[in-house]
């Protein structure tokens, strides 16, 4: 790892190849240089934040040169007060890999000794439990990051296969002790917004292959249906030419090129269509901006040093506030609410193949009334669709002070990022839902032929989800396309 910036794509290459994961020599330097600036600030009168003083509101409680590695242990274990189920560790491994880079800067202060451990953690698949509750967001994500970093000092968990394991067992058998930090060291630990980054990188991860495929399903809908192609016109788009909406309607004209089905109803009188087929690429598109958007924010925060103090050089140690989680936590309330409204349309595209409209039964069922057809499936999407509304309201927009008032204003970025996730994670439901109504319409515009990309995904869902010829219990083919999209198999992409 140099010290040159990385990407969102280089993190979580990363992720799959830990091995990968190698400090370089100039970057060694930089570290090294930094903890020497430390060790002399550890030993001057002046008081330094953090370095010789207390945390917090105790900033001004002074400590003497040989408390300051028993102050760094106790600063882990003092912080350790998560609750809650523990995130998952996908999401452990993203924070180390991205307080790794962080760290490796050479602003912080602390040991090439302790960095190392961390790679070992990571590249031997030792994954440190992270409770998912007790983050404010500023000074950062202390009580998450605590928790991921007592395994260095012999405390807390590891995960070991899905059941949480002792961290001195896995010590042992890896024949390793304890670290014992050094000054500052606990404090460039705990410091910082990896939680928050952590769920940012999942969002976009999740969200970047739902917008693909939600374009899929608009395109599938609006065959099923058989909707107008006009409002998806390169020229009306260049009169509006938002980059996310350019790019919905360019997909959508891709994912029904060539289709036969299209061009039975090239001459229809039909004036326009709903909403919700007619603007895809209006609300699509915007969200496609805010993912965009919150893209630019990670890949700066990735690059960025977020402890606190920051050491510039041998005289200047900056105590300021690059900890603070806003810039992300308002931009993943802002997407969290993007994504949510991609569930809202898709609610209403799958709403609309159920109304018996322009040759569809009711219900998308041969025989109505004897067979339910798809009617209970648009409930589950109303209630999915209902429960990410109540999940937007904005995490940033609250602040408790903590700290006896020295931590005065927080950014609640934590919980933005977990109910982010959560929001994405319906929207996985809500498609697979449009994709299985979407699926059963075309059935319905058969003989005709539809465009390549379509026919592929139709098997792709004919693979595990026959078509509804009776009744059955269809939670069971929702869990099996909601499979499909978890694991990304439905991929027709790259042909458009």
């Amino acid at each position: 790892m140099k010290n040159n910036n990385i990407s969102i794509k280089d993190i979580f290459f990363i992720l799959e190849n830990p091995s990968e994961l190698k400090l370089n020599s100039s970057t060694k330097k930089e570290i090294n240089k930094s903890y020497e600036r430390v060790q002399k600030i550890a030993k001057n009168e002046k008081a330094v934040y953090g370095i010789n003083t207390g945390f917090g509101p105790l900033c001004t409680k002074k400590v003497s040169s040989k408390e300051t590695k028993s102050l760094q242990e106790k600063l882990l274990l003092s912080h350790s007060v998560g609750l809650g189920n523990p995130i998952s560790p996908e999401l452990s491994k993203l924070m180390l890999i991205c307080k790794t880079k962080s760290l490796s800067k050479g602003f912080s202060g602390i040991r090439l000794k302790v960095l190392d451990r961390i790679i070992y953690f990571l590249q031997n698949n030792l994954t440190p439990l992270v409770p998912e509750k007790g983050s404010v967001g500023a000074s950062g994500d202390l009580a998450p990051l605590a928790h991921l970093f007592l395994p260095l000092i012999g405390e807390g968990f590891f995960w070991d296969g899905i059941k949480k394991i002792d961290t001195t067992k896995v010590l042992k058998k890896h024949n390793l002790k304890p670290i014992i930090l050094h000054a500052k060291e606990g404090l460039a630990l705990i410091n910082g917004t990896q939680f928050i980054l952590a769920h940012a990188l999942k969002a976009i991860s999740k969200l970047d292959y739902l917008m693909d495929l939600a374009d899929l399903a608009a395109a599938m809908s609006l065959e099923g249906f058989q909707g107008s192609l006009a409002p998806f016109k390169k020229e009306l788009h260049e009169l509006r030419p938002y980059a996310g909406n350019k790019k919905v309607a360019s997909r959508i004209r891709s994912l029904l090129k060539n289709s036969e089905n299209s061009k039975s109803h090239k001459d229809c009188d039909r004036v326009q269509d709903p909403y919700s087929i007619r603007c895809t690429p209006q609300v699509h598109g915007a969200t496609r901006n805010a993912l965009s958007h919150l893209k630019d924010l990670v890949t700066i925060e990735i690059n960025s040093v977020t402890d606190n103090p920051i050491i510039i050089d041998d005289n200047v140690s900056i105590s300021g506030g690059n900890f603070h989680g806003q810039p992300l936590a308002i931009a993943l309330d802002y997407l969290k609410i993007a994504a949510s409204e991609i569930g809202n349309i898709s609610d209403r595209r799958s709403y609309l193949l159920l109304e018996g409209l322009f040759g569809l039964p009711v219900m998308l069922t041969e025989n109505p009334g004897l067979n339910s057809g798809f009617m209970i499936t648009q409930y589950t999407t109303a209630a999915l669709v209902s429960e990410n509304k109540s999940l937007c309201f904005p995490s940033s927009a609250d602040s408790i002070p903590t700290g006896m008032g020295q931590e005065d204003h927080v950014s609640m970025g934590s919980i933005s990022g977990r109910k982010c996730i959560e929001v994405i994670e319906n929207l996985e439901k809500i498609l697979a839902i449009e994709l299985l109504h979407s699926a059963q319409a075309l059935e319905f515009r058969r003989p005709n032929k539809f465009s390549s990309p379509i026919e592929k995904t139709l098997i792709y869902i004919r693979e595990k989800v026959k078509k509804l010829e009776n009744d059955r219990i269809l939670s069971y083919d929702i869990e099996k396309i909601v499979e499909l999209i978890q694991k990304k198999a439905i991929n027709v992409f790259p042909d458009i």
